[in-house]
């Protein structure tokens, strides 16, 4: 038996080259055990997995260790396939997740861009955990709180100069850590290092915490946003009440087909 498969970047925009992720289209779902060797095989940051669910499509995202139970730049690339591979005259796509629906539409300006619709996940406010800035290698302004810890700094010199002892930092806090700061061109700008102990290229679900943050900071809800690991990648956010929409652009690096 085999399955289609695709290599999609996504969040990719001028220079910079986005997260790559894995998307298989299944006919069935597969399980769990199975999903998750595949992911471990293919060794990206996410692979989805996504197959026919009624008037919806299924979804699942697993790193190579772990399912998660929301990946934003994977779904980005499954959006990118179905709607430009698998049905080109569709608009929108919705899917069902851990995470409840998502919906996934095209730019209404621009039909290369597709727009996640996303649950947001506001921070609070906590006290800088001790050791944080030896940790991290710089000194936080504030420290937030919510699936992952925020931390914002005073620049984008600052975010971009970092170089921590990644898994150390994990292990220590025992959760992500995104930092961020005020963007040189854009609005804000950030990294991420995960729970798999590394730098995530592009994280679209953390931007469901940037951004309450940076919309209330700001006091705008329409916000240019890139984040600055080695490849960089671009986002394009709108904050709608309890959603996040978070737009970008993908491509397709590979094609083929995965045999089981």
């Amino acid at each position: 038996m085999s399955e289609n498969y695709f290599h999609v970047d996504a969040f990719i925009g001028a220079g910079l080259r986005g997260n790559p992720a894995g998307v298989c289209l299944l006919k069935h779902p597969l399980e769990s055990a199975q999903m998750q060797a595949i992911a471990n095989e293919l060794f990206l940051p996410e692979t989805s997995f996504v197959w026919e669910d009624g008037d919806m499509y299924g979804i699942r995202w697993f790193t190579p260790t772990r399912e998660v139970d929301l990946c934003g730049h994977a779904t980005l690339a499954t959006a990118h396939v179905l709607l430009n591979v698998v049905n080109p005259a569709l608009r929108d796509v919705r899917f069902r997740s851990a995470s409840g629906e998502l919906h996934v539409t095209r730019d209404a300006e621009d039909r290369e861009r597709l727009i996640l619709d996303f649950p947001s996940r506001p921070p609070q406010k906590v006290a800088e955990p001790v050791a944080l800035a030896a940790l991290l290698g710089a000194q936080a302004q504030e420290v937030w709180q919510a699936r992952a810890m925020m931390v914002v700094l005073e620049s984008e010199a600052q975010v971009r100069a970092l170089q921590p002892d990644i898994p150390a930092l994990i292990d220590h806090l025992g959760c992500g850590v995104m930092v961020t700061a005020p963007g040189d061109g854009v609005d804000f700008v950030s990294r991420y290092f995960s729970l798999d102990r590394s730098e995530d290229p592009v994280t679209g679900s953390a931007h469901c915490t940037l951004m309450p943050y940076w919309t209330a900071r700001l006091g705008r809800h329409v916000l240019h946003a890139k984040q600055i690991s080695s490849r960089g990648g671009e986002l394009f956010c709108e904050l709608k009440g309890e959603r996040t929409l978070l737009g970008g652009y993908a491509r397709i690096f590979l094609r083929g087909e995965i045999k089981l």
